[in-house]
Order: C-alpha cells, then sequence, then structure tokens
C-alpha cells in the first residue's frame, strides 16, 4: 500500500476517535429489559382495574339509593294525592277532618298488682299476731323467726313444733310470744352459708298485708340477729306484688286479741333504723 494512503487513514482514524473523545455523555436511562417491562405493564393494568371495579360498585351503590329515594318520593306523592282526595271529599259534605291520636300503652302493673314498701306489717291468724317484715326480692323463700324447733310425726305425715324466735324489741302480741306452734312441714330446703350447709323446714301459714290474702310458705329459722323477725321473699312477691323500696308502711297493722291497736303503730314504725340487713 502506498505510504500516502497510509496517512490518510491514519488521519480519518485520530478524527474519528477525537470525535468521539469530545462528544457529551447521555443522561438517558438504560434500556428496560422485555421482562421489566412486562411486568410494569401488568402491574399499571392491575391497579386500573382495581380503580374502574372501585368506580362501578360506586355507581351501584348511588344507583341502588337513587332508585330508594325515587320509591319514596312515589310513595309520600301517592299518600299527599290520596290526603288532597278526602279533604276535598269532607270539604264538600261540609264536615271538618277528624284528628286520631295514636293512644299510649298504659303498663298495668300497678292496677293488677299491690305495692309494698321495704317494711309492712303482716298479720298471722293462725298465730294470733302480728309481726314486722323486710320484703326483699333478693330473697327466694319467705322467712319466719323460729325457736326450739322440733321434728316429729303425726299420722304417718312429718310436722314441727316451734315458738316464735323474737328479741325485746319485737313487737308482736305479748300473748302469743312463747306459745308454741304447731304446723305440717312442706318441704325441706338446703341453705348453703359460709359455715356450712343446713337443712330448714318449710311450712305454709295464712298472712294478711294490706288487701293482700294469701297462704305463704315460710322457712323456720333463728332471726333474733335481725332487725325484722319475718322476711317476704320472691316467691311471695310473685305476680302479685311489686316494691316501693323509698317508702314504709304503706299499709295498717293487723289487729288481733290482746294486741295494740293499729292507730298507735306509728310509735313502733319509726323505731326501726334504715339498715341492709338482709
Amino acid at each position: 500500500m502506498r505510504p500516502g494512503v497510509l496517512w490518510l487513514i491514519a488521519g480519518l482514524s485520530l478524527s474519528i476517535a477525537g470525535c468521539a473523545a469530545t462528544q457529551p455523555e447521555s443522561n438517558e436511562p438504560p434500556p428496560l429489559s422485555e421482562a421489566s417491562f412486562n411486568s410494569r405493564i401488568l402491574e399499571l393494568e392491575s391497579h386500573l382495574t382495581q380503580q374502574c371495579d372501585a368506580y362501578s360498585q360506586l355507581q351501584m351503590r348511588q344507583l341502588d339509593q337513587q332508585q330508594v329515594l325515587t320509591a319514596d318520593v312515589r310513595e309520600v306523592g301517592s299518600l299527599l294525592r290520596y290526603l288532597r282526595q278526602d279533604i276535598q271529599q269532607l270539604e264538600t259534605r261540609g264536615e271538618e277532618p277528624v284528628i286520631i291520636r295514636e293512644e299510649c300503652e298504659i303498663d298495668d302493673t300497678l292496677t293488677t298488682k299491690t305495692l309494698l314498701g321495704r317494711s309492712e306489717w303482716v298479720g298471722l291468724p293462725s298465730l294470733g299476731t302480728y309481726l314486722k317484715a323486710r320484703v326483699d326480692s333478693g330473697a327466694n323463700t319467705s322467712s319466719l323467726s323460729a325457736a326450739e324447733i322440733t321434728r316429729f310425726e303425726r299420722d304417718g305425715d312429718d310436722w314441727v313444733r316451734f315458738k316464735l324466735a323474737l328479741n325485746e324489741d319485737d313487737v308482736a302480741v305479748e300473748s302469743q310470744r312463747d306459745k308454741w306452734i304447731e304446723a305440717p312441714i312442706e318441704r325441706r330446703v338446703r341453705i348453703v352459708q359460709a359455715s356450712g350447709e343446713e337443712s330448714r323446714p318449710v311450712i305454709s301459714l295464712l298472712m294478711t298485708l294490706g288487701p293482700i290474702r294469701e297462704n305463704v310458705e315460710f322457712t323456720l329459722n333463728d332471726r333474733t340477729h335481725l332487725e325484722y323477725p319475718v322476711l317476704l321473699g320472691r316467691r311471695f312477691l310473685m305476680d302479685i306484688a311489686v316494691i316501693d323500696v323509698a317508702d314504709t308502711y304503706l299499709y295498717d297493722r293487723p289487729e288481733f286479741p290482746g294486741g295494740e291497736p293499729a292507730d298507735q303503730a306509728a310509735e313502733d314504725e319509726a323505731a326501726d333504723q334504715d339498715d341492709t340487713e338482709e
């Protein structure tokens, strides 16, 4: 090859190299691979699909609400049309509209049940005495204070003999305090206490309290450590009485031979202390 040609080729090579060296660097990101491109496209497609679904659900809810509102408006319009027709008919007849007010439902609890205070006088005709009683819906069975409880058998049935267990401050007909009382045992109840278990006899006695005159079941146990010799529980109250815990002695004390007149009970009632002994 001729020397001139060699020099020409060398010059062209240097010129090309100089242009390449002076060309600025490109800031464009490297091209994506096919896998990266497809992954990005799928991600955008999924996001767009979710937005479309959410928008469709919103449209459906709005359409449902619109249909409900439309139905309500139509119903109100229909009622107004009927109301206008009724008013026009009444005006044609020369009659005034009659307004019917809905009556409130009346609770007849107090009209069918006797209202009792938290403390009341009770009469026990078969025992010939009156006693103070605590009315307590927290207790199941009523209770009568008794002492010297003795079980015996009469004509094949279980009976019990006892005396009233009363303190000196307990108000009663004096002649009945130490009197022996006999009654058939209706059943026995098991009482569970911190000190252990015990079985108590249950008897039925006629009892009066204001307008109430009922046979009431009493468990027999010594209540001299408590303020009231009689406790009236849920089995007595059920279906016949309710309690006003803010009041006491709503009914007069019964009268028995040898006892004090009913109008002298106020002093005995005032001696009560407001406690929660049961």
